[in-house]
């Protein structure tokens, strides 16, 4: 298909064994990009065993079947990779000059197939996951405050721990059984994505990607039978007393999902309030009142219910009370009355040029594209602009009005003046 402008063309397959592929041709670069998405992240964790996800996002590069440092061999090849975890999705990709392609697709292959599983490669990866959880969790300040605001916020999804894990006992305790069960679960071609994109044809790019993962046999299937997370009505507070620089407050509401319609209208309300210099929140109660020295309001932006999140670092000598009758005077003027269409029009444009930009560069579209596979279909990346474009400014105001009520909030007061 031909797509003009900002539209990624591309073609989808499905190989036999269940993995997705997906073939974007650009042929105005010379370089390529191998992305693997695994349908795996936090929210597959069992709540006595979390950090799994996490910890598999290094166990990856600690060797496979035939291969014993993944690093160097793509390095060999003139590439560059990386990876990442959420809650919902664990991704890996390589990028590397398209006549190199096949080292990316043999070692992204070859881990998919098996990786080394030895009590010397978990313990080493094991040690580096639990410095990390020390490091950016236990001794950084601030560190805790997702593990605080997550467990705040959620009853029974998965959602109520960050990626790092619930306790860095859980990773330390996990045994090589452990670990192969997980991957042997998740890690398999049914649950996963292959993107490509890059100056290579799609003739050859399937060749290639049947040639390496056509052979490594499909996973068991399995359902997600994920708690489902029960509606808020009533409010929830937590005060943590702690010695930080500054005091901070985190005020967050349940929100519709990734793939929930009213998704676009919700993420477009967080812009109005929290995006930016001209945002609501800056200009009221940085600039205007200083309250705050710097606030914001931003969505998670998960597959299942998600969080809409007002924060802010309170100004000195301003108390939580000063700072809570200036946040909820702001919900009140946007529950008050619609927003201007000049107001929309400038958050629609910078929702706009954001996706627009994503949408340039070999990297960015096989990363995207595997993600919109995931969530619905990758054609989601041609067709995301026009469904926040299309959001009238009342269904922006039925949302603060529905959503952003006390008895659905839960508040967070993080600082040294509890």
């Amino acid at each position: 298909m031909l797509l003009c402008n900002n539209m990624i063309a591309f073609q989808t397959f499905k190989l036999d064994n269940g993995l997705t592929v997906i073939i974007n041709e650009d042929h105005t670069t010379q370089l390529c990009a191998v992305n693997v998405l695994y349908k795996v992240g936090a929210r597959d964790e069992s709540i006595e065993k979390t950090g799994f996800a996490h910890l598999f996002e290094h166990l990856m590069f600690g060797g496979s079947a035939n291969i014993s440092d993944f690093d160097t061999e793509l390095q060999l090849a003139g590439g560059t990779n990386n990876a990442y975890t959420s809650n919902d999705l664990t991704n890996y990709y390589d990028i590397l000059p398209v006549s190199n392609i096949e080292t990316a697709l043999w070692l992204e292959s070859d881990r998919m197939l098996k990786l080394d599983f030895s009590e010397k490669s978990l313990s080493v990866q094991r040690n580096v996951v639990c410095e990390e959880f020390k490091e950016h969790y236990i001794n950084r300040p601030y560190g805790d405050v997702w593990h605080k605001l997550r467990k705040l916020v959620y009853d029974k999804h998965p959602y109520q721990w960050p990626t790092i894990g619930l306790e860095l006992k859980h990773v330390q305790d996990a045994t090589l059984t452990d670990v192969e069960n997980f991957f042997y679960k998740y890690y398999r071609p049914n649950n996963a994505i292959l993107s490509i994109s890059g100056g290579i044809s799609t003739q050859r790019a399937l060749e290639l990607a049947r040639k390496w993962f056509g052979d490594i046999p499909a996973g068991n299937n399995f359902d997600r039978n994920l708690p489902i997370e029960p509606a808020q009505t009533n409010s929830k507070f937590l005060a943590v007393k702690k010695d930080v620089p500054v005091n901070v407050i985190y005020k967050a509401w349940k929100m519709p999902g990734r793939v929930e319609s009213k998704y676009y209208a919700t993420n477009l309300l967080s812009d109005v309030l929290g995006l930016g210099e001209s945002s609501r929140l800056q200009h009221a109660l940085k600039k205007e009142t200083k309250l705050f020295t710097d606030v914001g309001a931003y969505i998670t932006g998960s597959i299942d219910t998600g969080m809409f999140i007002i924060t802010g670092k309170l100004a000195e000598d301003i108390t939580y009370e000063q700072a809570e009758k200036g946040l909820q005077q702001e919900i009140d003027k946007i529950q008050q009355a619609i927003i201007s269409d000049t107001e929309l029009l400038r958050v629609k444009n910078t929702v706009e040029m954001d996706i627009a930009g994503n949408n340039v560069g070999v990297m960015n579209k096989a990363e995207i594209l595997a993600a919109a596979e995931m969530l619905s279909d990758a054609n989601l990346v041609n067709t995301e602009i026009e469904r926040f474009l299309e959001v009238p400014s009342a269904d922006i105001h039925t949302i603060a009005q529905q959503m952003l009520t006390a008895d659905k909030c839960s508040t967070l007061y993080y600082g040294k003046d509890i």
